[in-house]
């Protein structure tokens, strides 16, 4: 599949069947991700797969909507505040780094057959607790994993 139709396939979906997907895409996945450019290459993220139930559970109550519960799997990113680069009048970057890593994520797993969705509407401290952050790690987003229960009947984009 060529890239443009790729990214026309992709989609941000909210009703996952329940099916865990197979390590090798996820590995595939991940390689993807690990090759996102960044700023001066210092990748300041961590990628946390989260299949352990208790722990979904916990990820759970940091975005509390029915929907998300259909995801079998979660994948929480991270920026590493203290790795971020900073521009010269003090921007950081890895807010911006992060999400070039996270649409690697989405990209790849759309083109493996899988499905995700950005959420970066919750409870960011919950978040925390949930997979026992460091002080210097702060989750930027949240992305439930997995496929599809049904293809959505028109895709509205502009």
């Amino acid at each position: 599949m060529d890239f443009l139709t790729l990214t026309k396939e992709r989609y941000s979906v909210r009703a996952y069947d329940g099916r865990l997907p197979e390590q090798a895409k996820i590995d595939y996945v991940m390689e993807c991700v690990r090759m996102a450019p960044s700023a001066v290459n210092r990748q300041p993220w961590h990628f946390y797969i989260v299949k352990n139930t208790e722990v979904l559970n916990a990820l759970q109550q940091c975005y509390n909507r029915e929907w998300f519960k259909s995801a079998p799997m979660c994948v929480v990113a991270s920026k590493l505040t203290d790795q971020q680069w900073v521009r010269s009048d003090g921007k950081p970057h890895g807010d911006i780094d992060v999400a070039i890593a996270v649409e690697h994520l989405c990209l790849a797993a759309a083109e493996q057959g899988l499905a995700t969705c950005w959420v970066c509407n919750f409870d960011v401290e919950l978040c925390r607790k949930a997979i026992n952050l460091p002080a210097n790690e702060e989750p930027v987003v949240l992305i439930p994993i997995g496929y599809a229960a049904a293809s959505p009947a028109e895709k509205k984009r502009k």
